[in-house]
């Protein structure tokens, strides 16, 4: 590879220009006096399908975008591999996510400051959501205005997801505007986080307003191998800078700290390749044990989604209207025109959170409803009318791993999640099926003759019906918690998000959620770098 080039000090160097590392280079470089290195294994965020809504179909498992990762074989998918999407582009997953704005429960972060991450209850961290927000309607006791992170309402409705919505009240559930308050329950239409039918990723919110800071350097495809660590501290972020795998091995010095964001595959994974992690699995692939931090790559939390598809009569869905060249034509013109139409769709439009059965506290339950139905994203929609009514467990039991499948950088980490692995994540899959039939056969429903086709109405019985989610279900891609904070012993990242056995080290990503919020992550991970920036700069001033 040739002798490795040192291309400076800096006092910050991020790993990971994704959700979290977008805003740390921000907040960081703040401070003239601060020099700060951004790393991003990925490209520039130039292309036309990452900026249009709908583009999630072509930029999710596309090399350019994503770094296109496999799960292994799941037992609890009947041995299904899934894919295992994560961005890989200025901007991360905000890049190529389903754009919609979701904080999670008051209870989450209520559980993360008892469970021991002191300074992480909800009372702590709403002020941080609003510090960072700018809500459509302007700021209130709930939302901020003014912020960087836009949200605004969808600019497109579905009669097929307004009966959804009339049939979930028939059935019992409250309608809500605003699933960010503090507890979600209800069914109403998701905030996304666009600007004018356009995609708000991290990198136009913090990026770009400030890339001509003297002070930062974001370097893109600089894919890095592993940090240096001296006498217990990280002196260095060693790292290939040039396209595809090969490129010039350079080294970038750190006085201050290592600031890792590269999300829950990649963070703990580069810890590993540091060795840093179990001792005994980084002797099995070769890596020299710096630090022996078993749980570092454990406590892989994620949502994965039950995907069950309705045919329906006499009302129109995207499947009839993407797969007709005027149908396709009419989108395309009603997106120049006028930035709105189906171009301007998130995946889900339509949310819906409930509880599974009375002894919840809260909704455990997320709807993503889908005025379509498809195999599987990135092929094509079914040539009939139909409709998905996606549904998760919000807080699963199940737990999986992240860990280096070898010494080389390049290779892909093993990504066990583990799911539907908890009897009680089972029983939970089987109530949610019953719940949609419940919902599906309501009256608003009925009224276009809304039939399952899967599973299939004539699958029953709790373990049939897990058994039949394994068979169907697919990640939302929301992995979490894989370098979790917390002050007892075994949490290798304390609460303010400092790598406990070495120095000179911060994770401030997804990873270090002690469990996974109530919705979706891309949100909350913002939340975690706006808090960890702060704690950052404090603690150097002190």
């Amino acid at each position: 590879m040739g002798e490795r080039e040192t291309i400076g000090a800096f006092d910050y160097v991020i790993v990971g220009a994704g959700t979290a590392g977008c805003l740390l280079a921000n907040r960081l470089s703040a401070d003239p006096k601060n020099r700060v290195l951004l790393l991003e294994a990925g490209g520039k965020d130039d292309w036309i399908w990452i900026h249009v809504p709908v583009g999630y179909l072509y930029t999710m498992m596309n090399p350019r975008t994503d770094w296109r990762f496999r799960t292994v074989e799941e037992p609890g998918l009947n041995g299904r591999a899934l894919d295992y999407p994560r961005g890989k582009v200025l901007g991360g997953c905000s890049s190529i996510n389903g754009m919609i704005y979701m904080r999670g429960q008051a209870r989450d972060y209520d559980g993360w400051r008892q469970m021991g991450a002191v300074g992480w209850s909800w009372e702590d961290v709403l002020p941080i959501f609003q510090q960072t927000e700018d809500f459509h309607a302007g700021a209130d006791d709930m939302h901020g205005a003014g912020g960087e992170w836009r949200v605004e309402e969808p600019r497109l409705s579905w009669e097929i997801l307004d009966a959804f919505r009339e049939a979930a009240m028939q059935a019992g559930i409250p309608a809500t505007d605003d699933f960010n308050r503090g507890n979600n329950e209800g069914v109403g239409y998701f905030h996304v986080n666009q600007r004018k039918g356009v995609r708000w990723n991290a990198s136009k919110a913090f990026l770009r307003p400030i890339k001509n800071r003297p002070n930062l350097t974001v370097l893109t495809n600089a894919h890095t191998e592993r940090l240096e660590i001296t006498e217990g501290r990280a002196t260095a972020v060693l790292f290939t800078e040039g396209e595809g795998g090969g490129g010039k091995p350079k080294r970038a010095e750190v006085t201050g700290e290592a600031i890792l964001a590269a999300g829950a595959v990649g963070s703990p994974h580069l810890l590993q390749l540091s060795g840093i992690g179990s001792g005994e699995h980084l002797q099995s692939i070769g890596v020299e044990t710096v630090a022996d931090v078993p749980n570092v790559g454990q406590n892989l939390q994620d949502h994965l989604q039950v995907r069950l598809a309705y045919k329906v009569e006499g009302v129109k869905t995207l499947n009839e209207q993407a797969n007709s060249l005027i149908g396709k034509a009419q989108m395309g013109l009603d997106y120049a025109l006028r930035r709105r139409g189906p171009l301007t769709m998130a995946p889900s439009q339509l949310g819906c959170f409930v509880k599974s059965d009375p002894s919840h506290e809260t909704p455990n339950l997320q709807y993503h409803v889908q005025p379509l139905s498809l195999e599987k994203f990135g092929e094509d929609l079914h040539p009939f009318p139909a409709f998905t009514a996606s549904v998760c467990n919000l807080r699963p039991e199940s737990r999986g791993e992240v860990l280096a499948a070898s010494s080389d950088f390049r290779a892909s980490p093993n990504i066990r999640p583990n799911y539907l692995s908890d009897p009680a994540d089972r029983l939970v899959a089987a109530a949610a099926v019953r719940l949609t039939r419940h919902i599906a056969g309501q009256p608003a429903l009925q009224k276009y003759k809304a039939a399952e086709f899967k599973p299939g109405p004539q699958i029953d019985g709790d373990e049939e019906l897990a058994k039949a989610a394994g068979d169907i279900a697919s990640t939302i891609f929301h992995p979490v918690g894989t370098a979790r904070m917390g002050e007892d012993p075994a949490a290798p990242v304390d609460s303010r998000l400092r790598l406990k056995a070495i120095q000179g080290v911060r994770v401030a990503d997804a990873s270090v959620m002690p469990t996974i919020t109530s919705g979706n992550t891309n949100s909350p991970t913002l939340m975690i770098a706006e808090k960890g920036a702060a704690m950052i700069l404090a603690d150097a001033a002190s």
